[in-house]
């Protein structure tokens, strides 16, 4: 997938286009890039999504903006894995913010990207004071030379798919709502880094893992599943190898160990002992066990991992039983 960031002053080939902010890439973003797909294979031409960094409402009002669902890397990550072409990422400024709708058709649509089918939501607005909307693109369609249609919402039993609505339910802690409207569990990437080994002095040793903002979506005690790309130490004969392991993740702010107020994703893996330094992890978040809690000592912080680490396991235990029940039925309808 190649990517290229600012605004495009003159496109080299002609593209069929999406726009948005892709946030989490949801099952409503994943109906909208197989649309996209099918459109251009049909009219033979590379797909193309218009992405904004930041979010125009992290831009204009970044204490009042939504947490982010996924990263810059994140979103790109997902994208490639829907097989988009391009992804043009527009950097998001006052002069950006600027640009009126008819120039934004004109210089961005036309000239820079060279679309010749667009495809947007129900709700797509764009240019100064979000003066544009789907109409003025069907109204400009004919002299730009762009075919425009519009995607309705999408909807999983009776829910309208959004953003928002993945939020609302990591905030909750439904990871299976989350995971209805995601298509996936929710996760959440990055790098590991050098922690201060408060785990590993209490019988624990975490990976902490370098978030990109400093809110998350979620907060709390979790039962996670963990990607690990290219480590030697478990066997990796690939440059794209990844390890799935289990284990328990902390996100919040410690309040037993710390007062900052900043958020941390920590995880504790079970039964493993290599060093990772450096590693990129995708934590997958399959189930809330508690929430965060301040602790008078850490005697008793230690003792609550232990019994976090009891119920996650426990949790896990609970899904191959139903694994190997759900194999056992299918093998009696078989043979029957």
């Amino acid at each position: 997938m190649r990517i290229s960031h600012g605004v495009p002053v003159q496109a080299e080939a002609p593209v069929a286009l999406t726009i948005g902010n892709f946030d989490g890439v949801h099952l409503g973003h994943q109906a909208m890039l197989t649309r996209l797909k099918d459109a251009g294979n049909r009219l033979g031409l590379a797909t193309c999504v218009m992405i904004f960094e930041p979010h125009p409402r992290e831009f204009f009002a970044p204490d009042k903006a939504p947490t982010r669902l996924t990263s810059l890397r994140e979103k790109l990550e997902l994208l490639a894995a829907a097989g988009v072409d391009r992804v043009q990422v527009c950097r998001f400024n006052f002069d950006f913010a600027r640009i009126s709708a008819e120039d934004f058709i004109a210089h961005i649509l036309r000239q820079g990207l060279a679309a010749r089918w667009i495809l947007v939501g129900d709700d797509f607005r764009f240019g100064a004071r979000r003066a544009g909307d789907f109409a003025m693109l069907k109204g400009f369609s004919e002299t730009c030379g762009f075919e425009v249609e519009e995607m309705p919402g999408y909807t999983v039993d009776g829910v309208r798919v959004s953003s928002t609505a993945v939020r609302g339910a990591l905030a909750t802690g439904d990871l299976d709502f989350a995971k209805l409207l995601l298509g996936r569990f929710y996760s959440i990437s990055g790098r590991v880094v050098n922690g201060h080994k408060l785990g590993r002095k209490i019988g624990f040793p975490t990976a902490n893992i370098q978030l990109k903002h400093n809110r998350a979506p979620l907060s709390g005690i979790f039962a996670v599943e963990v990607d690990i790309e290219n480590h030697e130490a478990l066997g990796s004969s690939s440059h794209k190898a990844v390890h799935r392991l289990r284990g328990v993740a902390s996100l919040g702010v410690r309040p037993t160990v710390h007062e900052d107020g900043k958020p941390v994703l920590e995880v504790y893996l079970f039964d493993f002992d290599h060093e990772i330094y450096g590693c990129h992890l995708r934590v997958h978040f399959l189930r809330k066990l508690r929430d965060e809690e301040k602790y008078p000592d850490l005697e008793t912080l230690t003792k609550q991992i232990e019994r976090d680490v009891e119920d996650a396991k426990g949790y896990f235990s609970s899904l191959s039983s139903t694994v190997s029940a759900a194999i056992e039925i299918s093998s009696l309808h078989r043979s029957s």
